[in-house]
């Protein structure tokens, strides 16, 4: 049987898809670690608290496909452009065509349809569904900060990027009609 544990990685290096050895604080290994928060902790927080409201079940099955993109990108990332085999890269290369980009949007565009229009800055506010959209969104972005160099350097594709830019308005809508379907009121800001 196979073990959880390697060994490999006692000495503060770890292994991408490609083979390659890479210290464990390399910037690919913050950028899959921000990534894995983003699809393991706040994303599946977000799903458990939308899954208790049965007016927005569709919505926990769009976070699903998300948690499933981003273990996509998190491959792409693992898999440095330039240093890879072409079975490695066709194996990982994510939404080359825009298609879950596109879905994205079309989901924004469809819960906006129902929001009230916004004129002021909201807070993260708005019902336990809402709320931890609002903080999904937030790791998301962090996320983002960290795939963002990869991409410059072209170390992982463009498109993991724009997804991820993407998924932050997602997750912002998505909060707003979570609020809206449990009946929960956005909380305003306030200049103090």
């Amino acid at each position: 049987t196979m073990k959880i544990y390697t060994k490999t990685g006692d000495k503060g290096t770890s292994s991408l898809y490609n083979g390659e050895r890479r210290d464990k604080d390399d910037l690919i290994f913050e950028a899959l670690g921000k990534v894995n928060d983003s699809k393991g902790k706040s994303n599946r927080l977000a799903l458990e608290f939308c899954e208790e409201q049965s007016n927005v079940m569709g919505l926990c099955e769009q976070i699903q496909w998300v948690q499933c993109c981003l273990q996509d990108i998190g491959s792409n990332i693992a898999t440095p452009r330039e240093q890879s085999n072409e079975q490695r890269l066709a194996r990982t290369a994510f939404d080359a065509e825009g298609k879950h980009v596109a879905q994205l949007e079309h989901w924004i565009d469809a819960m906006d349809t129902e929001l009230p229009r916004l004129t002021q800055f909201i807070l993260p506010s708005g019902g336990r569904a809402s709320a931890s959209l609002h903080v999904a969104r937030s790791v998301c972005r962090r996320a983002e900060r960290r795939v963002q160099p990869l991409t410059r350097a072209r170390l992982c594709d463009d498109s993991t990027s724009i997804y991820l830019n993407r998924l932050s308005d997602f997750l912002f809508t998505a909060a707003r009609y979570a609020a809206l379907k449990q009946g929960k009121a956005e909380k305003v800001y306030k200049k103090q």
